[in-house]
C-alpha cells in the first residue's frame, strides 16, 4: 500500500474535517438568522446553506436558554425571583431581535383579522402592530413570565434549557411536514425541504436537555411531561389553523409556534395534578 506524502492528511480524515467544517457553518447560518450574535467571517452564506441549517434550530435554542439562565442566575444575586425572571425574558427577546415575538404579533393580525385567505397573508406582511397583534403579544408575554415566577429557582434554569430548544423543534415540524404558503419570504430559503434525516437530528438536540433535566432531577418527569405534552398540544392547535386558514404556513407562523409552545410548556412545568400524578 502506497504511504501518504508526508504533510499531508489522509484523504479520508480530509474529507471528515470538510464534513464537520460544513456542519459547523450550517450551524452558524441558523444562530445568525435566529439571533443577533456575531459569526466568524470564514462562515459565509449561501440560501443552500440555510435550508440545510434547519437541523441545528434546536441547538440554537441551547444558546438562548444558556444566555436567558445566565442572566436569570446574575440577577438573582441582587434582586428578587420575579425581577430576575423579567429580566432572563428580556435578555432572551433582545439576543433573538424579537423575532419570534414578531411573528406570533403578526400571526395573531391575521388571523384575528382577516376574513380570506388573501387578505390574512396581507395582513401578516405588514410591518404595523393591530389591536390583535399588540393583545396577543401582551398576553403571551405576561403568561410567561407569571409562569416561570411561579416555578422555583432550580426549576426555571430547567424550563429554560428544555422550552427554548423543544419549542424550535416543534417548529421544525412545520417545515418537515406543511407546505410553505408564500412565493417570497424571509422563510423561503428554510422552506423548500426538509429530509427525514435532518428532522432526526433536530429531534435529538430538542431530546437531550430534556434528558439531561430528568436526569439530574432539575424538574420532577410529571412536571416535564406536563409540559412537553401542552408545547405539543399549542403547536398542533396553531398547525391546524395555519393549514385551514392559509393552506401551510409562513414565517410568522414559525415564530408563533415556537412562542406559544414555549410559553405552554413552562405553563405545564407549573401545573401539578397531585390527585393522579403527584408533584
Amino acid at each position: 500500500m502506497a504511504e501518504q506524502p508526508s504533510g499531508q492528511a489522509h484523504p479520508a480524515t480530509a474529507t471528515t474535517r470538510r464534513g464537520a467544517l460544513h456542519q459547523l457553518r450550517l450551524f452558524f447560518i441558523a444562530l445568525q438568522f435566529f439571533t443577533r450574535l456575531p459569526i466568524p467571517r470564514w462562515v459565509g452564506f449561501h440560501p443552500d446553506w440555510l435550508q440545510r441549517s434547519t437541523r441545528y434550530f434546536p441547538l440554537v435554542g441551547w444558546i438562548v436558554a444558556w444566555a436567558t439562565a445566565l442572566v436569570y442566575v446574575l440577577a438573582a444575586q441582587f434582586w428578587p425571583h420575579a425581577v430576575a425572571v423579567l429580566l432572563s425574558t428580556a435578555a432572551g427577546i433582545w439576543l433573538t431581535g424579537a423575532f419570534h415575538e414578531d411573528g406570533f404579533a403578526d400571526v395573531c393580525d391575521g388571523l384575528g383579522g382577516g376574513a380570506t385567505r388573501e387578505r390574512a397573508l396581507d395582513i401578516m406582511r405588514d410591518s404595523r402592530v393591530g389591536a390583535y397583534g399588540a393583545i396577543g403579544i401582551a398576553m403571551l408575554l405576561v403568561t410567561k413570565l407569571v409562569a416561570l415566577n411561579g416555578l422555583l429557582p432550580f426549576q426555571v434554569l430547567a424550563a429554560l434549557g428544555m422550552a427554548h430548544p423543544l419549542s424550535r423543534w416543534l417548529a421544525t415540524c412545520l417545515i418537515w411536514r406543511l407546505e410553505y404558503v408564500r412565493e417570497e419570504g424571509k422563510a423561503k430559503p428554510l422552506a423548500q425541504h426538509m429530509s427525514h434525516g435532518e428532522f432526526l437530528l433536530a429531534t435529538v438536540w430538542a431530546i437531550l436537555p430534556v434528558i439531561g433535566v430528568v436526569t439530574l432531577g432539575m424538574m420532577s418527569w410529571q412536571r416535564v411531561a406536563a409540559g412537553i405534552f401542552l408545547a405539543a398540544l399549542a403547536a398542533a392547535w396553531l398547525a391546524r389553523r395555519f393549514v385551514k386558514r392559509l393552506g401551510g404556513y409562513t414565517g410568522d407562523c414559525l415564530g408563533a409556534v415556537q412562542q406559544l409552545s414555549e410559553t405552554a410548556f413552562y405553563l405545564g412545568a407549573l401545573a401539578t395534578v397531585p390527585a393522579i400524578f403527584g408533584n
